[in-house]
């Protein structure tokens, strides 16, 4: 695992960005994995920018995001339908039947193997974006989540549940399930990109470079993989010992 320490979140985004960036100029069909939540939200800014400061082009890419709500419907103003459309797909020039994420009305036991048809089918993910929870997670892979998880159905726990009510009216209305691509569809992406940002995320961050791989904190899982850049600010960075 590649650490690169930025001076803070800007800088963060900046970084991927320009990984993300070249990895389309490198090949313009590429197959993007895409994470939603607060901490992408600079990098997804800046591939806006990039379209139109930079002339990079998104009509032959394709991308595939990790997780949805499960019960929302794609319009609903929470769904990470929504939330992708606002925030990236409505402001590049990208085809949006080639972005792909979970159905969270379909019956779930048949959209978990339909999505991950689609990861092999569509994939391999070239290169794929990911956040980390403060206690772990990755995708919405809570811990305990079995290593060798396809895409499955998650409860979600109370403090993942707490982080998102800010983005609803109340915790009530956080959903309590989730679709999620699991961990070892993650690591069939060639290469992957961990984005870590802020105090609040600073043990989970010293907690993963320890280097202790266990199921209990499903990001450590990625020492499993031998092409990942964790890109951190330093105050998130802040509790790993030099």
């Amino acid at each position: 695992m590649k650490v690169v320490v930025c001076a803070n979140y800007d800088e963060v985004s900046v970084k991927a960005a320009q990984l993300v960036e070249a990895q389309i100029l490198g090949n313009d069909h590429s197959v993007l994995g895409l994470a939603t939540g607060s901490t992408p939200l600079g990098l997804y800014e800046r591939l806006v920018e990039g379209v139109k400061l930079r002339g990079i082009s998104y009509k032959n890419v394709c991308t595939i995001n990790l997780d949805e709500y499960l019960g929302l419907d794609k319009g609903h103003p929470e769904s990470y339908r929504t939330f992708m459309t606002e925030n990236l797909f409505d402001k590049i020039d990208i085809v949006i039947g080639n972005t792909y994420i979970p159905d969270g009305t379909s019956d779930s036991a048949e959209e978990c193997l339909r999505y991950e048809q689609v990861i092999d089918s569509v994939g391999p993910i070239d290169l794929q974006v990911l956040g980390i929870g403060r206690n772990g997670h990755i995708g919405f892979n809570e811990p305990g989540t079995d290593s060798n998880s396809l895409t499955h159905v998650v409860e979600l726990v109370a403090s993942t549940r707490e982080s998102n009510a800010r983005f609803f009216t109340s915790i009530d209305e956080v959903p309590t399930h989730a679709i999620t691509t699991g961990i070892k569809s993650i690591l069939k992406s060639k290469e992957i990109i961990l984005l870590a940002s802020g105090k609040d995320k600073a043990e989970a961050v010293r907690t993963l470079l320890n280097k202790d791989v266990t199921e209990s904190f499903p990001a450590s899982i990625l020492w499993n993989h031998d092409n990942v850049t964790l890109i951190v600010d330093r105050d998130a960075y802040e509790l790993v010992k030099s």
